[in-house]
C-alpha cells in the first residue's frame, strides 16, 4: 500500500484539514498518516479558536513519521505560524521529503484567517521552494503573485509568476466567481486548463485540502502530475455531487461517496 503525510491543522467539525485528508487519502486507497500543526476549535460556520503545535512537537511527529513509515508523498495544509513552517522545510530536507504538495492555506471557507501576517514570508521563501506543486486558489494567487487577479488571463500570468518565482508547478484553482470551477496548472513554462463542472453545491467547506490530498494521493501511486490533478478533480465533483447536507453553515462534502462496503449500510 502507498503512503501519504499530511501535514495540517485538526478541524473539529471533520470537514477539512487532517480530517479531510485522511478521509480523501483513504478513498483513494493511501495510507494516511498525519503530523498536525494546530487544533482548531472549527465548524461549518467559522474557527472560533485555534491552537499552534509547538515547534519541538511538531519536529517530534515528523521524525516518528519519517524514520518509521516513509510517506510516498506530502501534503501541507494549514501552517499558521513561521516558526512551525521552519520546522516543516527543515524535515522535508533532512528526510528528502518527495511530492510535496503544498496548499497555502491563508484564509478558511468561511472567510476566518488561519495564517498569520509574518507567516506569508516563510511560506514563500521556505516551502514553496520545495513543492513539486503549490494550489492556490484566486485570493491565495493574488497574494503569492502580488497581482489582481479578474480574468482567465491573469490567472494564467499568475501562475507564471508563482512558477518562476518559486520553481514549482502551480495549480491555480478558479471559481471565486471567476469561471466555472476551471483550473489552471502551470508547469515548465506552459498552461494546462482543466475545465470542471459547475455543481450548485453550496456545502464547500474542505474543498481546497480535499483536492490538495486527492492530488498527493494520486502522486503516491505513482501518477503523472496532470494525471494526478485530472483525477483528483473528477473525484472533487464526485463528494459534491453527493450533495451531503450537514451543519449551519457551508458544510462539507461527502468523501466517502464512492466507499461500497456492507460496513456502512444502514441499519434496518
Amino acid at each position: 500500500m502507498r503512503t501519504a503525510l499530511s501535514i495540517a491543522g485538526s478541524d473539529s467539525s471533520g470537514g477539512a484539514g487532517i480530517q479531510a485528508d485522511i478521509k480523501t487519502m483513504s478513498a483513494h486507497g493511501v495510507y494516511a498518516m498525519t503530523a498536525i500543526t494546530a487544533l482548531t476549535a472549527q465548524n461549518t460556520t467559522g474557527v472560533t479558536d485555534i491552537l499552534d503545535s509547538t515547534p519541538a512537537f511538531l519536529a517530534a511527529q515528523l521524525d516518528a513519521v519519517f524514520t518509521d513509515i516513509f510517506p510516498d508523498a506530502v501534503k501541507i495544509g494549514m501552517v499558521s505560524s513561521a516558526d512551525l513552517i521552519r520546522v516543516i522545510a527543515g524535515k522535508l530536507c533532512q528526510y528528502k521529503a518527495r511530492h510535496i504538495v503544498v496548499d497555502p492555506v491563508m484564509v478558511a471557507t468561511s472567510g476566518s484567517r488561519l495564517l498569520q501576517e509574518n507567516a506569508v514570508e516563510a511560506l514563500k521563501q521556505e516551502l514553496l521552494p520545495l513543492a513539486e506543486v503549490v494550489t492556490p486558489n484566486i485570493p491565495e494567487a493574488e497574494i503569492l503573485a502580488e497581482m489582481p487577479i479578474r480574468t482567465p488571463a491573469d490567472m494564467e500570468t499568475a501562475a507564471e509568476r508563482i512558477s518562476r518565482q518559486y520553481h514549482c508547478a502551480v495549480l491555480c484553482k478558479g471559481g471565486h466567481d471567476l469561471n466555472d470551477a476551471n483550473d489552471l496548472l502551470w508547469k515548465d513554462g506552459a498552461g494546462r486548463w482543466f475545465n470542471g463542472r459547475r455543481i450548485h453545491n453550496p456545502n464547500t467547506h474542505g474543498t481546497g485540502c480535499t483536492l490538495s490530498s486527492a492530488i498527493a494521493s494520486n502522486l503516491a501511486k505513482g501518477l503523472a502530475l496532470e494525471d494526478a490533478v485530472r483525477q483528483a478533480k473528477e473525484y472533487i465533483s464526485g463528494a459534491l455531487a453527493a450533495m451531503l447536507d450537514l451543519g449551519r453553515g457551508r458544510g462539507p462534502m461527502n468523501h466517502l461517496f464512492d466507499l461500497k462496503s456492507g460496513y456502512i449500510k444502514e441499519a434496518e
